[in-house]
């Protein structure tokens, strides 16, 4: 009996009513329902000791969320320029062996704002912890005087596509416009990504690993524009294909 593609949604750790919880933006689960097709799975952000293979026979792909919160600088040699509060260290242990561990399985793999930037720390890259005190950059941060909502479906600025990659063999448009919520960025790239896209002021946008079967990461949230934005539906259109085209588990859900 076929069956919906299971994606499992790696969690981040927020307090909710003064309690540790581990959660996940509705609007994940909504995109990967509405466009993917598939049955999202909550991976709660175990941290040390959890690997893929507790889920390997569960899962038929990955996406790594953003957060408000940032990676540990220490985990890419630098000194910590934020608060000790914008960690997470569960989400970082949790997080950054399982995208190792699924480079290495050659899992299809979407990674999001935060789950960008760990794809990139994983694979040996670094961060710029403040974008907008770098020399011409503009701000990436999202609006505080704009409702939330909202900021996810503002289009902020445009990135152009590089050619050679994932996103013109998706007949993505040369140049399109994107939503902004981040406050780190890519500094220096990690082994084997290729860069899809970048900002208008040389920032990096998205990138990808060739060779893999789909392995792709974004700045950006296409999850909140997908809606209104058809180059990020394209992004989740494209991870469905490889999705499909990817053998499923054998499992007791078959």
């Amino acid at each position: 009996m076929s069956r919906n593609p299971v994606v499992g949604i790696v969690c981040n750790i927020n307090t909710l009513r003064g309690l540790p919880a581990h959660t996940v933006r509705n609007t994940y689960v909504h995109a990967l329902r509405k466009v993917v097709g598939c049955t999202p799975l909550l991976i709660p952000a175990l941290g040390e000791g959890f690997s893929l293979a507790e889920i390997a026979d569960v899962v038929d792909g990955l996406v790594f969320t953003g957060s408000p919160s940032h990676i540990d600088p220490a985990r890419y040699g630098h000194e910590r320029q934020f608060e000790e509060k914008m960690l997470d260290p569960a989400r970082d242990a949790t997080a950054l062996p399982l995208i190792k561990d699924a480079i290495a399985a050659d899992l299809p793999m979407l990674t999001i704002c935060r789950g960008f930037q760990e794809m990139n720390v994983t694979l040996g890259g670094t961060l710029h912890q403040k974008i907008h005190e770098m020399p011409g950059k503009r701000d990436h941060r999202y609006d505080p005087d704009i409702p939330l909502d909202k900021c996810y479906e503002r289009q902020v600025h445009k990135v152009a596509v590089q050619k050679g990659g994932l996103f013109e063999s998706w007949d993505m448009p040369a140049e399109f416009t994107v939503n902004s919520l981040h406050e780190q960025a890519v500094d220096a790239l990690g082994k084997g990504l290729f860069v899809e896209a970048i900002s208008e002021d040389g920032v990096v946008e998205a990138v990808s690993l060739p060779g893999k079967r789909f392995i792709c990461g974004v700045q950006w949230h296409p999850e909140g524009d997908f809606h209104i934005n058809p180059a990020s539906r394209r992004i989740f259109e494209a991870f469905r294909d490889a999705l499909a085209a990817a053998p499923q588990k054998s499992s007791l859900r078959a």
